[in-house]
């Protein structure tokens, strides 16, 4: 799959496309992005998503408090699995914002993208301040000669409805909901950074994951049964998101892997986290003894679901 970024010269092979910020690419995406995919073999076009970064409400509303579920990398990967050709990845300003719906249809879809058939919700809104609809579209694909396909109104709600019951339920902890909305674990993507070494001095050594996109929505604290992929070998864990209070006054969130039957560097790597399940809320122990105590039922907690959850 290629991935282009705001491309000025103009696609040679014709498109089927469809548009939207897909955060997640859960199932009811999943649903649309399917039949893009198979329209677009069937007419031998190829299959693209025209989505938009940053976020419009990051640019317009200068909003940073925007929370995704899927950092652009991530998105990609995903759509990149699903069989999608050409992930188009739309820089947005204010200028692109200010763009007549004809124009942004003349010389983003047609010109660019060479646009022949249109995937796209009932509700779907373009152009500056958002003025022109379906309707319009219709009628532009009969100026400019491509076809428009409409999604009905209750796929749309599917999806909808599943990007906020996903958010929701990462920011409630409830990470068996997400994944069954997601089609997939629920995954975080960071770096390994040097920590404060406190694990180790309790007999749980962890890797602290550095996560840079800002926007990347981070689950409930807690502690979560977690997955990895290190040297080609799969790994499993235990995860904790939050501020370690029994050992730590330190308010930072941080996030922190102990990993089983694992007792390698890896400070620098790009590690992907799959979240599994979720064992328990963040605690305030009494006493260290008492922490290193519960992280022994953790571990046991953690192996059993495995054992009884994961493959062998």
């Amino acid at each position: 799959m290629k991935i282009i970024k705001s491309k000025k010269e103009s696609f040679h092979q014709a498109t089927a496309i469809t548009i939207g910020t897909f955060d997640g690419v859960h199932i009811g995406h999943q649903k649309i992005i399917s039949r893009l995919i198979n329209t677009a073999k069937k007419q031998g076009l190829d299959a693209v998503i025209l989505t938009f970064f940053p976020h419009p409400r990051m640019v317009l509303q200068k909003d940073t408090s925007i929370k995704l579920i899927n950092t652009l990398n991530e998105k990609a990967e995903i759509l990149e699995n699903l069989g999608l050709d050409i992930l188009y990845v739309k820089e947005f300003t204010q200028e692109f914002s200010r763009l007549t719906a004809e124009d942004f249809v003349s010389k983003i879809l047609v010109n660019q993208l060479n646009v022949k058939k249109i995937i796209i919700g009932y509700d779907h809104h373009f152009g500056r301040n958002r003025t022109a609809n379906i309707d319009d579209l219709i009628a532009f694909g009969e100026q400019y000669n491509f076809e428009v396909e409409e999604i009905t109104a209750q796929e749309i709600n599917d999806v909808s409805v599943s990007s906020t019951k996903i958010r929701q339920a990462l920011l409630q902890g409830d990470i068996k909901t997400a994944n069954s909305y997601l089609g997939y674990h629920f995954m975080l993507n960071g770096s390994v950074i040097k920590g404060k070494g406190l694990g180790h001095t309790i007999g749980f050594p962890t890797a602290n994951i550095q996560i840079d996109e800002t926007y990347k929505l981070i689950p409930k604290h807690g502690v979560y049964v977690v997955s990895s992929i290190i040297n080609n070998k799969t790994y499993y864990g235990m995860m904790n998101i939050g501020v370690n209070p029994t050992v730590s006054n330190d308010i930072k969130q941080s996030i922190e892997i102990h990993f089983f039957n694992f007792d390698n560097s890896i400070y620098g790597n790009a590690l992907t986290i799959k979240l599994l399940h979720r064992l328990r809320d963040e605690i305030k122990f009494e006493s260290v003894d008492a922490l290193k105590e519960q992280l022994k039922n953790d571990e046991i907690s953690s192996k059993l679901y495995l054992e009884n959850n994961e493959p062998k």
